[in-house]
């Protein structure tokens, strides 16, 4: 949505619309199951090499990406920052970036990317001295420890909360970044991650080696009818 219309806001890392991403994975499907489902069903070599070699390469380049990306954490750690620090600042300018981000915070129990202060990069909830906003040093409501007796979520429950100090934000809001609650988030969970990972790079392999078993009998028996 807004990102359609502003490129810069992907070029130049101020936000990421989940709805692009989106669309940019739906498009990849539809026409690798196109060229696969045709390409089987009307026996045509082009189809299923395209479709063969995008597998392939799809598959090469998560291994390359899991690769750099353990080899490289620290790089990765930095860009994953520099990536969240400049998706809060453009909080309130999209609402799916805005609820990605809620959802974020809310399911890993996490506040910014590195703690709570670094809501100061949103001139919503900045603490400047200039800022007008009602939102003013305080931090969105997903930021909140949810309070288990109300049934309504209270979106006001982060306003004013960094102007008292620090010992008493632990009881009202979490004070994890989001990035050490991923970092900590993937050791607990690295079987399920390892699990997941091979069962996407075996499906990936059997509809490569299908393809190329489909490839080799089509130019097989056109072979024996050219003699």
């Amino acid at each position: 949505q807004g990102v359609l219309s502003d490129l810069t806001k992907v070029t130049g890392l101020h936000g990421l619309d989940p709805v692009l991403l989106v669309l940019v994975v739906g498009i990849v499907m539809f026409t690798l199951g196109f060229a696969g489902c045709v390409g089987a069903l009307r026996e045509n070599i082009c189809l299923l090499k395209f479709f063969c070699g995008a597998i392939v390469f799809i598959f090469l380049l998560e291994v390359a990406v899991a690769v750099l990306a353990f080899l490289f954490q620290d790089w990765v750690r930095d860009r994953v920052k520099e990536f969240f620090e400049n998706n809060i600042k453009s909080y309130r300018d999209d609402i799916d970036l805005q609820n990605l981000i809620d959802s974020l915070q809310k399911i890993n129990h996490c506040c910014g990317a590195q703690g709570p202060d670094d809501w100061d990069f949103n001139i919503y909830f900045n603490c400047s001295s200039e800022s007008k906003s009602r939102e003013k040093c305080g931090v969105p409501f997903s930021c909140c420890i949810p309070d288990p007796a109300q049934k309504v979520v209270n979106t006001q429950c982060g306003y004013d909360i960094r102007k008292k100090s620090k010992s008493q934000w632990d009881d009202q809001i979490f004070v994890k970044g989001c990035i050490l609650a991923l970092e900590a988030w993937l050791p607990r969970n690295i079987y399920i991650v390892a699990g997941v990972f091979i069962a996407i790079s075996l499906l990936q392999i059997f509809g490569i080696f299908l393809a190329r078993t489909l490839i080799s009998d089509i130019e097989a028996v056109k072979a024996g009818n050219a003699f």
